[in-house]
């Protein structure tokens, strides 16, 4: 197990009056942090009455303890366990104590001895200083085995987070649960090669400041209790929930940061703007080369502009800078918590209003979050939870392709123009696009930030409500509802004036509205009873009901018939489509648990589902697993060992089809066009004896405590099988259909994780902690259909390269087309002098084999300093970027040959040297063209991810003041790019976070630095 966590406040003030034991640790509690492990049965029970001001916490803990037959154990993590003395142990043995509760599948809490897989845990507080406006891009670096990465497309874009690499073809993200229920994580459109926008997911709508830890599952026996939606993985996120008999405190967090643009091209700037060695010699020129800097050498001189300005012909290299804006973004929260003897509670109201880099683009979101236990009875608890989301997006960037993208503009500018001259955009007069290029699909990017309107919006509300009565005092029986409901709402709208449409009349681009629900019930009996003195049993069935419905409404249309009313009913054409969609999965589960003296446990899950995805006669599927974890350390005596677990486990997990309705044919009432509906169905083959598709994966572990815990090693190894992967293979024609859904795809995955996690200095004044995290997948693809070596996935806007699923390779690699060569490894040359295209072949996995994160805690009395480096290697980049820069002149592998042409190195087919000269403006266009290899980079990084530098204010300072706590934090993040081989790009970039379109490059929003302040303020 791997615990993250951040520094503050060691030392307490107190005023307490005949309070109980668990009342003074609450308060050391809130006031520090320290995390404390003791039974409430088994604490010194007389009442405490203690006055002191700003004390170490060691201290007051050795004075409330002092004659009584209690000690304390500071262990890693900044736990503290209490526990009575024993004859066998005056000192407390470490190993013995380490019964640290954690968070497993279906909101089960076991001691962490107990556990034989891997889990990860993450303290919230290390999330809300240097934050994300996406929570989940806040984990990158932090937990062996995750991998994360996210969409440029501005603030609230989606992430891609892979657990152990790719498990199938379909891998995508894990399940997500909030308090023990399933949330929803769908994907709210996305770019592809021809352009898009994207508009977010699901756990980007959670306030980090609500989080109290989040806890990665990452092995098949960790969720398999979660059925097919666990796959790939379970991220349980435990809101925060107020303590029992903690009085009411008021929490204010205030977060404000700026975010810069980076300028990640080294573009050559010794020849300007122009077309054959030829500047601009008239406006005429000037528009028609806007992009193209194959020009003259930049001489200082008079030369035509693209609005008909003459200006020097110098290089301008500021242009994503001076385009580009500063963008603030302020995150407020308050948040109020207590309890009572029978209750506990937290509240808190945040308000984000994120502005994008583009100027004219912003993110807005609001939520509320209500969490309260109540004990009804003696036995009876009823716990509450609800969150409210609303959140509005303001023309977030279009990606990818030239269309309403200001990012592609700015990127292909050309070395010698000013991108203040395109402002505003369009004419004043008639609001007509200005023309800045020859290809008026390229937009003008201020006609884009101008004129451009798209908007989304968001209600979402997640509730769960949660019963539990003690039948007795070892078995309990609880209820669990969970509802998921959003409702989304999208319009993008082509503008009047817009060059590329139609009579530039404009149109709608989207008008959705859709609604998504997700409703979870289960029911659980759970158990935990000595069978006799050294073997206890902790047991739990039950049995779950999901239902999923998603409705949706889509509209398009063309040409406004009167100029700017961006009305439906205004449209010259319109075309829309509905759809309707459920999913119902029934499922019953138990788990098992023999524990042998707390040093050996063995335990058992087993599931059952019924998936309404499937075939009536195949719809049903069980999946097992065991796991067992042997505590080596209470019999083998090694000085320096604290602790020292072995663990292993076997499971199998199962899945459905990524989409229903895929047994049967279904009709559908599609587009209609001038109000007549349409009729279609699927060219996809129905398959009515579809099974599911299994995942076995096996998993050994070992876990070691040394030195007095300060070193926490932890090693995983582990290797899964994916078989029967439902493939969507092709078909030929004449059968009607296209493809049929089958079971038949085969995966290989296999890798090893490593954390290591130090207490390097404790001491009174000064400590430092550091940790770091390595994981190295290895994956292959074995099957598709049994007949298909590849399956092509996404693209980018070039069209000459493509990723696919290639037999035999990992998911997924780069298909690009190499040089043609002969048998002597010689460059064929065609007939113009060009290289010739070879084979397309695959270049490489888009995915990284080894990443992981490097971290470091210092504390020096109030003072603390924390910093993060992540890394990954071994994936490759299809960059739209560095085609584009070929075919425009912009690269600087561009600059042999400008003047005197160029010879390719090669010979004829006929085997004659090839003595051919090809003007470079002629040459290096034509060579991107055909050899698209040359855009396939090496996507391995090393960044400085994140630096915090905090200071907390003391008790004595604070006396006078109505702040029990004070600490405000500078922090950074993506502040420096250590290492890269990327010349004109940052590796991270990326316009989707679907699976099939990782690792594509090609016009997004540049790589931002942040900087900024946290202010945290606690009221007394």
């Amino acid at each position: 197990m791997t615990a993250i966590n951040v520094h503050s406040q060691t030392k307490v003030t107190l005023k307490l009056e005949s309070a109980s034991f668990d009342q003074v640790i609450n308060e050391i509690q809130n006031q520090t942090f320290y995390r404390f492990v003791f039974s409430e049965r088994k604490i010194p029970d007389k009442k405490i009455t203690i006055n002191i001001k700003n004390e170490e916490t060691f201290k007051v803990l050795d004075q409330i303890l002092s004659s009584t037959n209690y000690n304390y154990k500071l262990l890693s993590n900044n736990l503290i366990v209490i526990k009575p003395r024993s004859n066998e142990d005056q000192g407390i043995d470490s190993v013995k104590l380490l019964d640290e509760v954690i968070v497993t599948a279906l909101n089960i809490k076991k001691e962490n001895r107990k556990i034989g897989y891997s889990v990860s845990t993450i303290d919230g507080s290390s999330l809300t200083k240097a934050r994300e406006s996406n929570l989940a891009m806040a984990l990158e670096g932090l937990v062996a085995g995750l991998n994360v990465s996210g969409v440029n497309g501005g603030p609230g874009s989606s992430a891609r987070i892979l657990l152990r690499g790719t498990a199938s073809k379909d891998a995508g993200p894990p399940l997500f649960i909030i308090n023990g229920i399933p949330i929803d994580n769908t994907q709210r459109g996305s770019a592809n090669e021809y352009g898009g926008v994207d508009y977010g997911d699901g756990i980007s709508n959670i306030n980090p400041d609500d989080v109290e830890t989040i806890t990665v599952l990452k092995g098949s026996s960790a969720s398999a209790l979660y059925g097919a939606r666990a796959a790939n993985g379970v991220i349980i996120i435990t809101i925060k929930s107020g303590k029992k008999k903690s009085g009411n405190s008021v929490e204010y967090n205030s977060n404000f940061s700026f975010d810069s643009p980076v300028n990640n091209t080294d573009y050559q700037y010794i020849y300007g703007q122009g077309l054959q060695n030829l500047r601009p010699q008239n406006i005429a020129g000037a528009i028609a080369t806007g992009i193209l800097s194959w020009g003259e050498k930049m001489d200082g001189l008079q030369s035509v502009q693209i609005n008909g300005e003459n200006r020097p012909y110098v290089p301008v290299k500021d242009n994503i800078k001076t385009f580009y804006r500063t963008a603030p973004a302020f995150t407020n929260t308050i948040s109020l918590n207590g309890g009572s003897d029978k209750s506990s509670y937290h509240a808190s109201a945040s308000v984000l209003d994120y502005q994008s880099i583009l100027r004219n683009s912003d993110l807005n979101r609001k939520t509320a979050n209500l969490f309260t236990s109540y004990d009804l009875t003696r036995k009876l608890t009823l716990t509450l939870n609800g969150n409210y989301i609303y959140e509005h997006g303001k023309n977030r960037s279009y990606l990818s392709d030239g269309p309403i993208n200001a990012n592609y503009g700015i990127a292909a500018i050309a070395t010698s123009a000013d991108q203040a001259l395109l402002a505003p955009g369009y004419d004043v007069n008639t609001g007509a696009e200005t023309r800045w290029n020859a290809d008026e699909y390229k937009t003008n990017p201020y006609f884009t930030i101008n004129k451009k309107e798209d908007n989304s919006s968001r209600d979402r509300f997640i509730s769960s409500a949660l019963i539990k009565y003690d039948l007795s005092n070892w078995v309990f029986l609880q209820g669990r509802f969970g509802y998921d409901i959003s409702n989304d709402h999208i319009i993008s709208i082509v503008p009047t004036g817009t060059a590329f449409s139609i009579n530039g009349q404009g149109g709608i681009n989207a008008l959705n509205q859709s609604k998504t629900s997700e409703l979870n019930t289960d029911i659980l009996l759970s158990g935990n009873r000595d069978i006799t003195k050294d073997l206890n049993i902790d047991i739990s069935a039950g049995a779950s009901f999901r239902n999923r419905r998603t409705k949706s409404n889509e509209l398009t249309g063309t040409q406004f018939i009167i100029p700017y009313l961006y009305t439906v009913e205004n449209l010259a054409a319109v075309s829309s489509k509905n759809a309707l969609t459920r999913i119902v999965t029934q499922s019953a589960y138990y788990t098992i648990d023999l524990d042998f003296k707390k040093y050996l446990t063995l335990s058992s899950t087993g599931r059952y589902d019924v998936y309404s995805t499937l075939p009536r006669n195949s719809r049903g599927i069980f999946v097992p697993s065991v796991s067992g974890s042997f505590i080596f350390s209470n019999f083998l005596k090694i000085k320096g060992l604290d602790f020292g677990k072995i663990r292993a486990s076997f499971a199998q997990t199962s899945g459905e089809p990524a989409v229903p309705y895929t047994t049967q044919i279904y009709y559908s009432s599609d587009k209609s066009i001038n109000g007549v509906p349409l009729g279609n169905f699927s060219r996809d083959l129905p398959n009515y004896n579809l099974k599911p598709f299994t995942l076995n994966e096996f998993e050994t572990g070992i876990n070691l405590k040394l030195f007095g815990n300060k070193l926490d090693l932890d090693f995983t190894y582990f290797h899964r099988i994916t078989n029967k992967e439902i493939i969507n293979a092709g078909q030929s024609v004449t059968t009607g259909f296209t493809s049929a859904y089958v079971n038949l795809g085969k995966t290989r995955n296999t890798g090893i994780e490593t954390s290591i996690q130090t207490n390097l200095i404790t001491n009174k004044n000064f400590s430092w902690k550091a940790g770091i995290n390595a994981s190295h997948i290895n994956n292959l693809l074995i099957s598709i259909d049994g007949i298909s070596s590849y399956a092509f996935g996404g693209t980018y806007r070039p069209l000459n390269a493509s990723t696919a699923l290639v037999v035999g390779k990992s998911i997924t690699q780069i298909m690009a087309y190499d040089y043609q060569r002969d048998k002597n490894g010689n460059m064929i040359i065609g007939t113009d002098g060009i290289p010739k295209r070879g084979d397309m072949k695959p270049m490489g996995s888009v995915l990284p084999s080894y990443y992981g994160g490097f971290s470091n805690n210092f504390q020096y009395k109030s003072f603390s300093l924390s910093f993060l480096i992540d890394y990954k290697f071994g994936n490759k980049i299809l960059s739209a970027t560095e085609t584009y820069s070929y075919v425009l002149g912009l690269n600087k592998a561009t600059l042999i040959g400008r003047e005197t042409g160029i010879v390719a190195n090669g010979v004829y087919e006929n085997g004659e040297t090839n003595t051919i000269n090809v003007p470079a403006y002629n040459y290096y266009p034509a060579l991107a063209t055909n050899i698209s290899a040359l855009a396939v980079l090496n996507g391995s990084f090393i960044k400085l991810r994140q630096v915090v530098l905090g200071y907390t204010f003391s008790s004595k300072i604070l006396n006078k003041t109505p702040f029990k706590n004070v600490s405000i934090d500078l922090i950074g993040r993506n502040l420096l790019t250590i290492l890269k081989y990327t010349k004109n790009i940052d590796p991270e970039s990326q316009f989707s976070p679907s699976l099939a379109y990782a690792g594509i490059e090609g016009a997004s929003l540049p790589a931002t630095r942040t900087f900024g302040i946290n202010l945290n303020l606690k009221f007394k």
